[in-house]
C-alpha cells in the first residue's frame, strides 16, 4: 500500500536532526528543534485547486525546506511522514 496525495499536496519524510552541535554538545531529544529539511516521497497530480490551475513544481526525491509547523504528521508502516501543500515548501535544496 502506498500513500498517494491529492491535488497540490506532497508527502515528505523529515531528515533527522543533528544529535550534536558544531561545538560537540550532545542534544537530548527534548532540546532538538523540529527539522525543516525533508525529502519528497510522493507528489499529487496538481490540477484545479480552489478554482485555480496548480502546476506541481516538486518531484519525488527532491530535498526541500518546509515551513516549521506546516502539514499533518502521520505514521505509516512504522515511518513518520508529513502531508502538506506545495505552497508550504519554502525552497528546494540543490
Amino acid at each position: 500500500m502506498n500513500i498517494k496525495p491529492l491535488g497540490d499536496r506532497v508527502v515528505i519524510k523529515m531528515v533527522e536532526a543533528e544529535e550534536t552541535t558544531k561545538s560537540g554538545i550532545i542534544l537530548t531529544s527534548g532540546a532538538k528543534e523540529k527539522p525543516q529539511m525533508a525529502e519528497i516521497v510522493a507528489v499529487g497530480p496538481g490540477g484545479m485547486v480552489d478554482g485555480k490551475e496548480v502546476k506541481m513544481e516538486l518531484k519525488v526525491g527532491d530535498k526541500v525546506i518546509t515551513s516549521k509547523y506546516a502539514g499533518t504528521e502521520i505514521k505509516f508502516d512504522d515511518t513518520e511522514y508529513t502531508i502538506l501543500k506545495q505552497s508550504d515548501v519554502l525552497a528546494i535544496v540543490e
